[in-house]
């Protein structure tokens, strides 16, 4: 227990908070995993939440916001896919300069939209919720973005492991050339990439606002989570487990925080507001030096800087924000 938190009720937390974060960052680590880095990421975020809470609300359909939610992300990875892997430009100049231009466009657009009611998406029972016991049934009482989140992680796991279509896509990114020489298109398995993973990013920005943090305004609450996102991919090591594992620990941050609020009143809200994200970020530098650490020292260095090297030790697509011109 934290304070008063029951530890069922602190886990059901930390799953819920975690699941946007989840979707995201699984997104980009699918684009970068083929090449691409997408530096949009924060803007595409609130874009997609805005959009995907308007056309809830206009239309009375979840489903329709999620989708629309999608759909905008894609739309974002469109762009960055063709600026960067046909017209060859800078990966980051156009992530970064995407990235403004969605999140001043998501406040511009969804003014009307501000502090309005709208439809949201409430946690749901399993089938066999009856035959749990009582602690299980208030962790496992979830939203469906929930149990998207880990099936996503499941699915992509074994996507990248054992099905040909994963390791095509892996290939692409550590070497574009050799996989045009074995009859592979990297152009076009980087866009299909950059597409899939900004559609997920998409999703993850319609679950702030429909499920998570229901409804539109600014500050909207997702602000900063594409950047962290981008870490958790980095020093997740681009592996699915180990960047869920990232998510969750900022969730718990997160909650955390809540919780201390109620502990200390007399501290301002905001201090606990933002505390996770310097939390995060001191975190993710310790475990990058524990692991350069571990690299240099090889087979001498044990204890904690040796299994913090194993388990984020960092290997980046070796393509990764290079442009490659296809013969």
């Amino acid at each position: 227990m934290m304070g008063d938190i029951p530890l069922s009720v602190l886990i059901a937390s930390v799953l819920a908070a975690s699941a946007p974060l989840i979707i995201i960052a699984l997104g980009e680590m699918i684009t970068e995993k083929s090449g691409v880095i997408n530096l949009s990421l924060d803007g595409v975020v609130l874009f997609s939440a805005m959009i995907a809470f308007v056309v809830a609300k206009e239309t009375g359909s979840l489903t329709a916001g999620f989708l629309a939610g999608g759909l905008a992300g894609m739309t974002t990875g469109l762009i960055v896919g063709y600026f960067s892997i046909y017209l060859h430009l800078s990966q980051v100049a156009v992530g970064f300069a995407l990235s403004l231009l969605c999140r001043d466009l998501a406040y511009f657009l969804g003014n009307p939209y501000s502090r309005v009611q709208g439809p949201t998406l409430l946690a749901s029972k399993l089938p066999f919720y009856d035959a749990l016991p009582q602690s299980l049934q208030k962790i496992l009482t979830q939203p469906l973005t929930v149990h998207i989140a880990f099936a996503l992680l499941a699915f992509l796991i074994w996507f990248f492991k054992s099905s040909r279509t994963g390791l095509q896509l892996r290939s692409v990114g550590e070497n574009p050339a050799a996989a045009f020489a074995r009859g592979l298109n990297p152009n076009r398995i980087q866009m299909l990439s950059v597409l899939a993973g900004s559609f997920l990013v998409g999703i993850g920005g319609a679950a702030y606002s429909l499920s998570l943090k229901p409804g539109w305004g600014r500050p909207q609450g997702a602000e900063g989570v594409g950047w962290i996102a981008l870490a958790l991919v980095i020093f997740g090591s681009w592996q699915p487990m180990r960047v869920v594992m990232g998510a969750m620990l900022f969730a718990f941050l997160q909650v955390c925080g809540i919780g201390l609020q109620g502990l200390f009143p007399s501290i301002p809200s905001q201090v606990f507001q933002t505390a996770p994200f310097p939390l995060m970020i001191f975190t993710l530098i310790f475990m990058h030096y524990s692991t350069r650490k571990t690299r240099k020292h090889g087979e001498a260095e044990s204890g904690l800087h040796k299994w913090l090297g194993i388990l984020f030790m960092s290997r980046a697509p070796k393509s990764l924000g290079k442009s490659y011109r296809q013969q």
